[in-house]
Order: C-alpha cells, then structure tokens, then sequence
C-alpha cells in the first residue's frame, strides 16, 4: 500500500483505465513493480532526490515530443517539433527512407485491454516490417531494457484474439549523443543532465572535443515472447500483492 496515495479514485486514475465501464490495471504500472538497478544507481547519483525528480520530469516531457513527432511521421504529417528533438527527428526520418515500416493510423496510441487477465494498455503502434506484422514500441531510453519484453508480451498477448496473424514485436529506439573527435567518448544531454559515457581505454580527461549531436536509431525485433508474457504475468501477482488494499477498494479483487 502506497503512503503517497490519498483515495481509491487516486489509485484508479494514477494505475489504471475505464474501458466499457470497467476499470483495468496499466500494463506499465504492473511492470513497474519489477526491480531497476540502472534506474536505482541513477537515483543514488543524483544530488538529490528531488533533483532527479525533476531530471525525470525533463526528460519524460523530451521523450513524449519524440514520440509525438515521430508518430505524426508514421501517419504522413509533417510536424512541427521543438529544435531541440530535431537529431532524433532527423535520424528518424532518414532510416524510414530505407526501412520501410507499414502502419495503420488508427492503431497508433490505441487503447487495448486483455479481459480474461484484466489488464489494460496503450500501443505505440502496429506495423508491418519487412512483411511481419507486430507490436512496434518506440523507447526514448538510452538502451534497449529487458523490461520492455514484459511490456510488449502483454500488448501482443491482448491483441491476439483480435489479429490471428500478429506474431512479433519490435523496439524502435530514439536517442541522440555528441561523440567526442578525438577519443570517441559520447555525450548524452536528457532531462538537462549531461552523461558522458567513455569508449575503452582512450581518455581526453576533460579535454574533449564534441561533433555536433546526431541522432541515434536501433530496430531490434523480438519474435518469442511467450516466456516474457508469463514473466508480465508473475510481476501482475505481485503487483496485485503489493497493492492489495487498493485494488480491493477499486472492486478490482475480492
């Protein structure tokens, strides 16, 4: 049970979705239940905790412009976005130059929800690549994270009943570093904190010298996802276990 929780309607709105009258559990909010070492050590190097609060707060804003623009891309609009997104656009747009990525518009940032598990979700998308139709989720992140396979298992294990044929996934990563000419280190600047990241044993001290920031595109396909999804399915029990208290007040267990 959440101390920062005032009221069943708080829990509702800040875990979950009404779809048909019936309120489901975010398939994000359960995934978060899961442990995340990288997230954790970024916290602990923080000056403080309300400091990376709001290097979060930044950075999450930056990334929902990415994906904006980039769904806008998806859909055949010419968007307008903030300068300060332009490599990851820019990026973004010469890779579908020659990656051809097939899209509906009325699956982008479409609400889903699995009623047998009684869960629920927002798809980045669906799309057909390289004749394979899949859940395609675009991530901001400065890696490809296991946790997003749990993520995706739920979103195709909730679409399966509706598209016989949908058999993989894929992650379409956004990202955009400064590399370091001389000894190529990069330099990655996201919610206002600049994260220097070196490349083997070659060492500028602090005397680096940037190239202009460029944007960063990986498509990484992950046909299995049946071990995944039972993995989503055991962090949902504990979820559940976790919050208990709410859950039962939202009608959602008895």
């Amino acid at each position: 049970m959440s101390m920062w929780i005032k009221d069943v309607e708080q829990f509702k709105e800040q875990s979950g979705y009404i779809i048909d009258g019936a309120w489901y559990p975010r398939v994000t909010k359960i995934v978060d239940i899961k442990s995340k070492p990288a997230l954790n050590f970024y916290y602990g190097q923080a000056k403080s905790y309300a400091e990376a609060q709001a290097q979060t707060k930044k950075s999450a804003e930056e990334g929902t412009k990415i994906h904006e623009a980039v769904e806008a891309i998806m859909k055949g609009e010419n968007p307008q976005f903030d300068r300060l997104i332009l490599p990851s656009v820019t990026a973004f747009k010469n890779f579908i130059d020659f990656q051809k990525i097939e899209v509906i518009p009325e699956h982008i940032e479409r609400r889903i929800f699995h009623p047998d598990e009684r869960y629920a979700g927002t798809i980045d998308t669906l799309a057909t690549i390289n004749g394979k139709f899949g859940v395609l989720d675009i991530k901001t992140s400065a890696a490809i994270y296991r946790d997003y396979n749990m993520q995706t298992a739920a979103y195709l294990a909730a679409l399966g009943r509706e598209f016989p044929s949908l058999s993989t996934r894929w992650i379409l990563r956004i990202d955009q570093v400064q590399t370091c000419l001389k000894c190529g280190a990069t330099l990655r600047t996201k919610g206002g904190r600049e994260k220097v990241k070196m490349n083997g044993s070659k060492k500028c001290g602090e005397d680096h010298e940037w190239s202009e920031t460029k944007g960063i595109i990986e498509l990484k396909e992950f046909p299995f996802w049946r071990d995944d999804y039972g993995a989503f399915l055991a962090a949902k029990k504990l979820w559940e276990w976790e919050n208990d208290y709410w859950l039962r007040q939202a009608g959602y267990l008895r």
